[in-house]
């Protein structure tokens, strides 16, 4: 559910006309929802409860810090994969010890960083990587709370490049070694082992992969309390998928999930993390974009926009679908038109879909990207000089500017001549 939807034959976000925001701001820009941030999140909460957890939004599918305030004042803790990332949640007010620190490459300044900033634990990715983490701790005098991040060679089942649970991939330590890396690390000084981590993929649509790591999971947990390792609290990840196309079947539900997690390590007593991003930043926002030409093509027709793939990259990177809707609703029964809907970019990747049925649109109208608050703006660049996509976020009937779209001068400025030249 989101709650971007048609009001008197307009397309609002929550109580809030999308031409008004084009108006103040230009096109394209990305706008978010807080009713449906807000609701999103309470579905992971209320799907865990009555068992001890706590909610960490992944900062990588959405890192405006208006965003991460919105969830952190909520109570969520942070999954953050990099030194920029912990800042971002430091500056929305989330307290170190609602943040949890993952990523396969972290530095020993990163490390250094949460340390000092407080850190609520570091899901740790390799052997190298624990002992560097040992290091900089006893060079502070502080101890490090770790989990261990186990891969459980378990198939995802979902795009190649965002899948991370399988032996081929690089995260995290074959569950096979654990036992050992849990031994290597109770020696080591400086690391308190506390949980363990797991996490396969992203926009997972199917339960089951989630039931077979959770089982190898809950059995790893068994086998280290044997040996005497405190497991106190697993971190079982994120990766629950949403619905892209409206005419898919939907994906399990937080509250499916929920149950599964009770079923499969509910009674191990421990608290519980898990790191949803997708699914809660996902629906919540839509990239707004202009109509700059109807091009009418050998055997098709073309869309031209001026949103790009700088702006929105998934459709050119994984082949990704977005529903594309106009903001004035087509009246019911009109004609559709079939059209290649793309960018301005200079690359034939920058396609956003091909053949795609749609209500006829002209020059100058304004359509919207569904679905696309999650790996949006996050993964945005300025590919051929185009400004940075400002992000908008809405409340009810009000809306702010939370990231503004630079000028070209500032953009200009951030280059340097050397004096030679």
């Amino acid at each position: 559910m989101d709650h971007f939807l048609y009001r008197n034959g307009t397309l609002h976000a929550e109580a809030v006309p999308i031409p008004d925001i084009a108006a103040a701001v230009g096109t394209p820009f990305y706008v978010y929802s807080t009713a449906t941030l807000t609701r999103h999140y309470h579905l992971f909460t209320e799907a865990l409860s009555p068992l001890p957890h706590l909610v960490c939004f992944a900062i990588k599918s959405l890192s405006n810090v208006a965003v991460l305030k919105t969830l952190g004042n909520l109570g969520a803790g942070m999954d953050v994969v990099s030194g920029g990332e912990y800042l971002r949640a430091k500056a929305a007010g989330v307290p170190g010890e609602r943040i949890v620190f993952s990523g396969v490459g972290k530095t020993r300044g990163e490390m250094r960083l949460a340390l000092t900033g407080g850190v609520r634990q570091f899901n740790v990715e390799s052997e190298p990587e624990m002992r560097a983490l040992s290091e900089v701790a006893v060079s502070l005098g502080v101890t490090a709370p770790i989990t261990i991040r186990i891969n459980p060679d378990v198939d995802a089942k979902t795009h190649e490049k965002i899948a991370t649970g399988k032996k081929e991939n690089k995260f995290g330590i074959p569950i096979t070694r654990a036992r050992e890396v849990y031994a290597e690390a109770a020696r080591l000084p400086g690391l308190k082992v506390i949980g363990i981590d797991v996490h396969i993929g992203s926009q997972l649509t199917d339960l089951a992969p989630f039931e077979e790591a959770y089982l190898k999971v809950a059995d790893l947990t068994r086998q280290l309390r044997a040996e005497g390792h405190a497991i106190t609290r697993l971190d079982l990840g994120g990766g629950l998928g949403i619905p892209y196309a409206r005419s898919n079947d939907a994906p399990p539900l937080p509250t499916d999930y929920g149950a599964l997690i009770k079923r499969t390590v509910g009674d191990l007593g421990c608290e519980i993390e898990i790191e949803p991003g997708r699914l809660i930043s996902g629906n919540a926002g839509i990239l707004v974009s202009k109509v700059i030409y109807v091009k009418h093509g050998e055997g098709r027709d073309f869309l031209i926009l001026d949103a790009a793939m700088n702006d929105l990259v998934r459709p050119s990177m994984y082949g990704a679908h977005h529903d594309i809707i106009p903001v004035a609703e087509p009246p019911v029964a009109s004609p559709t038109q079939e059209f290649d809907v793309v960018g301005p970019v200079c690359e034939t990747g920058d396609t956003f879909a091909k053949g795609r049925d749609l209500p006829l649109v002209a020059e100058g109208d304004l359509v919207a990207f569904r679905s696309a608050g999650a790996y949006g703006a996050v993964m945005a660049s300025e590919y051929n000089t185009r400004p940075l996509v400002p992000e908008v976020l809405v409340n009810e009937d009000q809306f702010a500017v939370i990231r503004e779209r630079p000028t070209f001068d500032e953009i200009l400025k951030r280059d340097t001549i050397p004096a030679w030249l």
